[in-house]
């Protein structure tokens, strides 16, 4: 089947500039970066993952829709990549722990995909929430009855970079040294750096030693309703379905709270209307997710044939990173108006199709969890440098601020006044 075409108003058919790089996007203002992008492409535009290693991105709403959602057309399996399959992509890049192939639920297709989505799948249906959502409470007030006492912190290293991990741990009956561990091993391997590989042997050697003490010792937690599963052949496959939950699971609800914590710091609308009640906390979220979502750039899809995607041709064996930031702020769908927005999740934050992200439930009460504890928890929280001081992490496909210096009235001082929460 072939991809719809651009409007008649896309330069497809313009002579196209060079590809930019999709680190481009990950600075302070990546959306500047796609209006560009859109402006020079259309809805797909070409890009450079690496030196010599091209991509298209996908900035189209409903191209990515199409992309998503025809596996026959676009498959989630890396051993389609021309290039990593002809050697333009290095054995030691740094695109290989994010795009290479994975005999796990992400590396497939068809029926194959849909068998090792299903432990996923149960596994989470079967979590407690109530219980998670009281986990996840602890851990945020844990984290900050330790810096609060200060009035100073940093809401990225200290917070929201620590919470997710240790509330996936948990689920998994990881103890808390464990899921620092663990922590050190991802920034490692959602990073750029020379130390991606590296990380993501770290991270596995980790859970393997979980999924040993869970054999021997089954409790009540989501490795050993992995080892139960019919659908999961051997030990080797459920290893991987953890080390996927725990990876994707970590690194997007970091993000997210990471992104709301910063638009409540920054954005005076926005933190007015969710400190006075105007917006509530699933409503922030909701904002959240389509002004600024957890992938921004999602890899990856590879075309199994010749087809043309927004009046692009696109080759067999191409690769399509999914643009998921530039998707939700398409014109052609996004309203002008934030306030429309209200309630709406049509928003592609978690992709679509068939690979949608199976955890959006516990990511959600995660997260939600974390912003509520630090609204009352630290109620005149400010930044302690200019917005334009903020730093970004220098990963092509999360958008996500190294840190967030603040300072608040110390928690002994308004213990005092007898205004603690």
């Amino acid at each position: 089947m072939t991809a719809p075409v651009g409007p008649p108003e896309c330069p497809a058919h313009r002579t196209a500039p060079g590809p930019a790089p999709l680190l481009s996007t990950a600075g302070a203002d990546p959306q500047r970066v796609y209006r560009r992008l859109r402006e020079e492409w259309g809805s797909v535009a070409r890009v450079e993952l690496e030196p010599g290693v091209p991509a298209w991105l996908v900035l189209g709403y409903r191209e990515l829709l199409v992309v998503t959602r025809q596996e026959k057309t676009f498959s989630r399996d890396p051993r389609n990549w021309r290039d990593l399959a002809e050697g333009a992509v290095p054995p030691g890049s740094g695109l290989l722990p994010m795009m290479g192939y994975r005999d796990n639920v992400t590396g497939h297709d068809g029926t194959e995909h849909q068998r090792l989505r299903r432990p996923l799948a149960d596994g989470l249906a079967g979590t407690d929430q109530r219980r998670m959502r009281r986990s996840s409470e602890a851990i945020c007030a844990g984290l900050l009855d330790a810096f609060r006492g200060r009035g100073t912190a940093d809401l990225v290293t200290e917070y929201a970079r620590v919470v997710p991990l240790l509330a996936i741990g948990g689920l998994f009956g990881l103890e808390r040294a464990e899921g620092h561990e663990l922590l050190r091993a991802l920034a490692a391997l959602f990073g750029r750096g020379d130390d991606t590989q590296a990380g993501g042997r770290r991270f596995e050697d980790i859970l393997v030693s979980v999924l040993r003490a869970r054999r021997a010792a089954p409790r009540d937690d989501l490795a050993s309703a992995l080892l139960a599963h019919p659908d999961l052949r051997n030990d080797t496959e459920i290893l991987r379905s953890m080390a996927v939950m725990m990876s994707a699971g970590n690194e997007a609800t970091t993000t997210w709270i990471a992104n709301t914590l910063r638009l409540m710091l920054t954005d005076h609308r926005f933190r007015g209307r969710l400190r006075g009640g105007r917006l509530g906390v699933d409503e922030a979220l909701d904002e959240v997710l389509w002004q600024d979502p957890p992938m921004a750039n999602f890899p990856a899809r590879y075309a199994l044939h010749d087809t043309e995607l927004g009046g692009r041709p696109i080759r067999r064996g191409d690769a399509l990173v999914l643009g998921l930031a530039a998707g939700n702020a398409d014109p052609a769908v996004r309203p002008a108006d934030s306030y429309e927005l209200l309630g709406n999740r049509a928003h592609l934050a978690f992709s679509a199709g068939p690979h949608a992200c199976p955890a959006q439930v516990p990511a959600r009460l995660i997260t939600k969890a974390a912003v509520e504890i630090a609204l009352r928890g630290l109620p005149d929280v400010r930044l302690a440098v200019p917005e334009a001081e903020l730093t970004w992490r220098p990963s092509p496909w999360t958008h996500c601020p190294a840190s967030l210096p603040v300072r608040f009235t110390p928690f002994a001082a308004r213990a005092a006044r007898g205004s603690a929460p």
